[in-house]
């Protein structure tokens, strides 16, 4: 262990996803021999985002503006709306060009595990949204693991209800487990437009 702010440092920093103990030393020897314009700039970054970066009104998905670009662009198809967990899963479909819609943002998936029930994602929102709206397909695009399964399981139960409402699921394809922020582009795109009907 070190010594001060640099074990301070690395323990924040290894607090992070993807970081391990080892990166997060390696990261905070690097910003220790950096220059401080540098560090300067990521401080300065790390502000910004917090707060600058706000939560769409309409569909949760990051923006700088209380609408977000996608939300506000007239050509998009305001029938179709591709339901994802997280801003990250948005633009890995965006990254593919088949899907012309509009997006929904959960904010997770269900973890009872977790403590991740659907009061604490943007479920209510969501069944909001299509009452109100002249919505007529619901894409779930949920990460094929247990947690989007169940998520994905849970929405079409409570999409039954809406009459003239097409649900439909990403085709198969994706590898169980995977996330959808990883996928690649053609394969995202094949499960996006081969869409199945639940």
């Amino acid at each position: 262990m070190y010594e001060g702010p640099v074990q301070d440092l690395i323990d924040e920093l290894g607090r992070l996803p993807g970081v391990g103990p080892k990166s997060a030393q390696r990261i905070a020897f690097h910003l220790l021999g950096a220059e401080p314009a540098d560090v300067t700039r990521l401080q300065e970054a790390l502000q910004k985002v917090k707060e600058g970066v706000v939560f769409c009104d309409v569909c949760g998905n990051v923006s700088a503006e209380t609408t977000c670009r996608i939300c506000g662009d007239a050509r998009r198809d305001p029938s179709a709306v591709c339901v994802v967990e997280e801003p990250k899963d948005v633009l890995a479909i965006e990254r593919t060009r088949e899907f012309k819609g509009r997006y929904h943002v959960l904010g997770g998936a269900l973890d009872p595990l977790s403590g991740v029930g659907p009061e604490q994602l943007r479920i209510r929102q969501l069944l909001a949204r299509i009452g109100s709206a002249e919505i007529t397909e619901v894409i779930l695009a949920m990460d094929p693991n247990t947690e989007g399964e169940a998520t994905a399981t849970y929405l079409v139960r409570m999409l039954r209800d809406f009459p003239g409402l097409t649900v439909t699921r990403l085709a198969s394809g994706l590898p169980m487990g995977g996330d959808l922020e990883f996928a690649d582009e053609l394969t995202l795109g094949r499960a996006l437009s081969g869409r199945r009907t639940v």
